[in-house]
Order: structure tokens, then C-alpha cells, then sequence
């Protein structure tokens, strides 16, 4: 990640690309930091989605956050973008693409 003053640039891989929910000429590209996943271990591919296991109903229902990865269903530590469809095929995305983010803040003019 790269920090100055008013911009920074992170970078993410490219996690899944979804249709838009309402059918809208639009995708939903969701986005997970190139560092989380470097730093996943073990054999389950970091793309995957977490297997929980419960052995009562209150531990289901304490955990039900976790099972969920997050609001919506979104797993933990994920960015979306909402690209029209003339900026995805423009883009030529797919799952595993390594992508930069950059945001600049816009400068105030004394307002």
C-alpha cells in the first residue's frame, strides 16, 4: 500500500465478477487485498469459501457472523466495485487478475 499526502494505492486480486442483482447492464467485481491472501495458509484455496462446523444450535446462532463472512453475505475483508458493462469488457477482468486502487483526494478550494 502506498500513502502520500491525499493518494494512496492498494493493491487486490480480483475474488469473483457477479452479475447485477436487479439485471442492470452492470457487474459486481469484488476485490480481496493481494497481502490477505499471501498471507492465507493452509491447503483450502483463499478464493474458497469457509466451511464452519457446528455442534449445537446456539453455537450456529453465536457464530452466524462469521458463517456469513459479513453483511450481506460479503466475506470478510472484501471490496466491491460496480463496473458498467463498457468498463469491464474495456478492462478484460477475470477471477485471479491482480488490480491497483488508487484513491486522490480531491483538493477543497477554501469552501
Amino acid at each position: 500500500m502506498i500513502f502520500t499526502d491525499n493518494y494512496m494505492k492498494k493493491e487486490f486480486v480480483v475474488r469473483s465478477i457477479d452479475a447485477a442483482p436487479d439485471g442492470a447492464p452492470y457487474v459486481i467485481v469484488s476485490l480481496s487485498s493481494a497481502k490477505e491472501i499471501k498471507e492465507s495458509t493452509g491447503s483450502q484455496s483463499a478464493f474458497a469459501p469457509k466451511v464452519m462446523g457446528f455442534t449445537n444450535m446456539n453455537d450456529m446462532m453465536k457464530d452466524l457472523n462469521k458463517m456469513l463472512g459479513g453483511v450481506g453475505g460479503m466475506p470478510g475483508g472484501v471490496t466491491a466495485i460496480k463496473l458498467d458493462m463498457h468498463e469491464y469488457k474495456q478492462m478484460n477482468l477475470s477471477v485471479g487478475d491482480k488490480v491497483f486502487v488508487e484513491l486522490t483526494k480531491a483538493e477543497s478550494l477554501g469552501v
